[in-house]
This record gives C-alpha cells, sequence and structure tokens, in this order.
C-alpha cells in the first residue's frame, strides 16, 4: 500500500512538473523573474549602495573597488534569492490553479486516487521547481560575485545552498495556501505581481531592515520571510568581514557596515543566531503545510456532502 501510494505521488508529480515545462509563457515567466531584478538593481540601486557604503568608511579612507564591489553583489544576490524563492513558487503553482480551471481537478477526484496524493504531488512538484530555478539563479549569482569580488569560503556555499532549498521549501507552502483559493490565471497573475512587490520590502530584500524604524522592525521580524532573507544575507555577507578587519577598516566601522545591510539581524536589540532563524523557518514551513493539507481535506468534505 505504501508502495503504491509513493509511485501514485511520483507520477503525479512528474505530470505537474511536465505542465510546468510545457507552458513556454510560465517557464519564461519564471526564469525572468530573477533577471529582472538584477537588472533593476545594477541599473538603479547599484550607485547608491555604493554611495552609502563609501559614506560609512572612516574619513579620507579608501577601499579596492573589487571588496567594495564584491560586498555590493553579495547584497544584491541575497536579495534577489530571498524574494525569488517566494515569486518562483507562485509561479509554478500554476498547475494547480490550471486544474481548477480546466477542471481537470474534478476529474481527479473521482478517480481512485487518494487526496493525500494530490496534496503531496501539488507540493512536490512546485518545490522542485522553484529549488531548480533558484539554484539557477544562484549558479549565475555566485559567478556575478566572482568577477566583481569573491570573499564566500566553501561552508558559506553550502549554508547558502541550503538557505536557498528552506527558503524554496516556505515560499511553495505559501504559495500554496494562497493558491488554494484562486480560481484563475488572472487572480494568480495579480497576486504573483503583488508579491514580487510587496514581499520583498516585508522581508527586508529591497530594503535593509536595520534602516526601518525600531517598531516597523520589530514588527517585520515577526514575519518567517525575513528570516530567509537573514540567512541568505549571513551566509553571502559574513564572509567579508576579515577582509574589511584586513584593509584596516575599525572593527566597530567594520560592524556597522555589516549591520547596516542586514548581515545580522537584531530582533528586540538582541542578535539573532543562524540556528534561531532556521528554526523560525523550518517551523513556518511545517505550519503552512499543515494548512494546506487542512483546507483541502475541509475542501473534500464539503464536496463529498454536497455530492451526497
Amino acid at each position: 500500500m505504501k508502495t503504491d501510494t509513493v509511485r501514485q505521488t511520483a507520477a503525479f508529480t512528474a505530470r505537474n512538473i511536465k505542465l510546468f515545462f510545457k507552458d513556454k509563457g510560465t517557464l519564461v515567466s519564471a526564469f525572468i523573474s530573477p533577471i529582472i531584478i538584477l537588472v533593476l538593481y545594477v541599473l538603479f540601486l547599484d550607485s547608491v549602495l555604493k554611495d552609502t557604503f563609501t559614506m560609512n568608511l572612516p574619513e579620507g579612507f579608501k577601499l579596492s573597488d573589487k571588496l567594495m564591489n564584491g560586498y555590493i553583489a553579495a547584497y544584491e544576490i541575497s536579495s534577489i534569492l530571498a524574494v525569488c524563492c517566494v515569486t518562483v513558487a507562485f509561479i509554478a503553482n500554476m498547475a494547480m490553479v490550471d486544474d481548477r480551471i480546466s477542471g481537470a481537478r474534478n476529474d481527479l477526484n473521482v478517480t481512485p486516487v487518494k487526496g493525500r496524493i494530490l496534496i503531496l504531488g501539488y507540493y512536490f512538484s512546485t518545490a522542485l521547481v522553484t529549488v531548480s530555478i533558484c539554484y539557477i539563479a544562484m549558479a549565475v549569482g555566485f559567478v556575478y560575485i566572482a568577477i566583481m569580488g569573491w570573499n564566500m569560503t566553501v561552508t558559506e556555499v553550502f549554508a547558502a545552498m541550503l538557505d536557498v532549498l528552506l527558503s524554496s521549501l516556505f515560499g511553495t507552502a505559501l504559495s500554496s495556501v494562497v493558491c488554494f483559493f484562486l480560481k484563475s490565471k488572472g487572480a494568480i497573475a495579480a497576486v504573483s505581481t503583488i508579491v514580487s512587490s510587496v514581499y520583498g520590502f516585508i522581508c527586508g530584500a529591497y530594503y535593509p531592515i536595520a534602516q526601518f524604524s525600531s517598531g516597523m522592525a520589530n514588527t517585520v521580524m515577526c514575519l518567517p520571510g525575513t528570516y530567509c532573507t537573514g540567512l541568505l544575507r549571513t551566509h553571502f555577507m559574513s564572509g567579508f568581514k576579515t577582509p574589511f578587519l584586513d584593509a584596516g577598516i575599525p572593527p566597530d566601522v567594520v560592524d556597522g557596515i555589516l549591520n547596516g545591510l542586514d548581515a545580522k539581524l537584531y530582533f528586540f536589540g538582541s542578535a539573532v543566531p543562524a540556528w534561531a532563524m532556521y528554526l523560525a523557518v523550518a517551523c513556518s514551513v511545517a505550519a503552512l503545510i499543515a494548512v494546506f493539507a487542512a483546507i483541502n481535506v475541509i475542501a473534500e468534505k464539503r464536496r463529498v456532502r454536497t455530492k451526497a
């Protein structure tokens, strides 16, 4: 019985993935999202970030362009990944909405396939697509950082890969709950647009949380998506501390530079350790998956009751 469940889940997951990659428009939208954000950063925010960085340096101090550019690039790529792990998940979840629009979900409901297989199939397919696209974006980001100025250790690279995986699972769980209530492509397009613009701000990807007012910063720190951004910031940017010190920047100034762009997060004045951020994100993923499963079960019971 368990073997049949695994086999059917794998088959349904594969079916959803094939449908996603068959839709060229959706596929292009998913891939173009991180590219657009990177272009916006390079064209409009790159100079602002560099000016802000320079202003924090001691008067008359000159830092090498490679070190400064590498630090800014690490900030930009961590920001892009923090947003894309969620926005791409909404695009990848199109299969679930399409099934509802086309009536395929109704057909699936009358087959011997159990409801939990549909739930798992939708979640796994969205997660696999999201992780794959975000890892490709991450690889491109690593190349960009290497060109601008690399200062990440092997440990930080693998930690960042884990961050992207966990953030993608969070984005998948969040999009699964939201997309369950959407019944048209226009609705999911509108929600994706709202998420891509608003989510980046409330999770600290577009604007550093350290620059928020204390009340707003503490409010944002209550949201799980913030810790996805925090993990990526930590592992992409913390490796620059030693090079900054070696370059002759005073330790207190280095801490100010790192904290100013959220290389370390603070909640009510206390630094949040990496393990606590991992725990917050993992618990959020589990909670959202439980909610997704619950609303599917409730919907199925209502359908059966209505049919009876």
